[in-house]
């Protein structure tokens, strides 16, 4: 099959939806010819490359505030080639609706990674807006895919579908990723968060808790964005400022260790479609800790993933946190999810290729 890959991610080394693209597009390509269609904000990354038999065409584009990525160039782009799958990704962005509008393809199928809500005002009345549009990008797919059970009824909720007309696939994890690490000793409590310094993911939160925990207890944060220097700032207002650790551009095999070396995970985030750094951390057997908010409520059980109401109370945050790592945990109830909600990015494949044939 040529299938083509539309998204407004970079394809490079990251998260979200750029390390989704990635993960899948490599897979296919062993079999397959695939392309993908990746945005180039800055005009900084190669307009043409092949990453591991994956053919990448980076297009121009504005995208205010990382968000929207309008193009004057991917149209022309989309309407030179035709293909036998075109898969799309990314709701929130233009990309998106576009490659609906005006791709060539014998299949359309899209990957909407929908939150239902914008991140800020401005971004919740755009998404109201051009509601009627995205629907009628949706109603073209032959085939929807959902990240999650939560995404799904998300989707059926605002646009009207039926559950059968979409297709649960969870995002993948890399298990040979894992093997050979083991915890290494230390004299003191870690907290880890992996993610985007942004608002709505909650890292504040850990700031704001580290004060009401031991000393012996330090916090891990993973990521970069704009919240970084306002993080550091009320650390040092807190003065628990030599107690938190900031952390950018790992090596992977660095990251898996940190997850393996973390006494608990804490994703305190308002919007997420699944969250793959929450099955990250369970495949590496570390429990964790997640708002029961959008599709992370499907990960709480109270045995190996504690939920936290929301809006975060931070005083039942630090209380929670002092709960779990205290506590003497199994790391195998952490893996319990593995074939089930946790799966290979193998697997995964395997499954949108059934998707694309069918």
């Amino acid at each position: 099959m040529r299938i083509l890959h539309v998204c407004a991610a970079a394809y490079i080394t990251g998260g979200g939806v750029s390390e989704y693209v990635r993960n899948i597009s490599e897979r296919l390509a062993r079999k397959h010819e695939v392309t993908v269609f990746a945005s180039n904000p800055t005009g900084k990354l190669p307009r043409y490359e092949v990453n591991n038999g994956v053919t990448v065409v980076r297009y121009r584009c504005h995208a205010p505030g990382s968000a929207y990525y309008f193009s004057m160039e991917l149209p022309m782009m989309l309407r030179k080639v035709k293909f036998d799958v075109v898969h799309a990704h990314n709701y929130h962005a233009f990309p998106f609706h576009v490659a609906g509008a005006l791709a060539n393809y014998d299949k359309f199928v899209v990957s909407p990674c929908f939150h239902g809500a914008g991140h800020t005002s401005f971004r919740n009345c755009i998404i109201r807006m051009l509601k009627p549009f995205g629907k009628r990008t949706l109603k073209k797919a032959d085939q929807i895919l959902a990240a999650s059970e939560y995404e799904k009824v998300l989707l059926c909720q605002q646009f009207g579908f039926e559950p059968d007309d979409i297709v649960v696939i969870p995002r993948g994890v890399d298990f040979s990723e894992f093997k050979g690490l083991r915890r290494g000793r230390r004299n003191f409590k870690s907290v880890l968060f992996v993610g985007r310094l942004i608002d709505y993911k909650g890292v504040q939160f850990l700031i704001e808790a580290l004060p009401k925990l031991p000393d012996y207890v330090i916090l891990k944060i993973v990521g970069k964005g704009p919240l970084r220097s306002s993080l550091e700032a009320r650390a040092k207002s807190l003065g628990v400022f030599d107690r938190v650790r900031f952390y950018q551009n790992l090596e992977r095999r660095k990251l898996l260790q940190m997850y393996v070396n973390s006494d608990v995970f804490v994703l305190p985030s308002r919007y997420e479609a699944y969250s793959k750094v929450v099955a990250e951390a369970l495949t590496a057997g570390t429990p964790c800790i997640v708002a029961d908010s959008s599709a992370l409520k499907e990960w709480i059980d109270n045995e190996s993933c504690f939920g936290i109401d929301f809006p975060i109370d931070v005083e039942r945050l630090a209380e929670l946190i002092a709960n779990v790592i205290g506590g003497d945990f199994n790391k195998e109830l952490a893996q319990k999810w593995i074939g089930t909600k946790i799966i290979d990015w193998d697997d995964v494949v395997s499954r949108l290729e059934e998707v694309y044939s069918n």
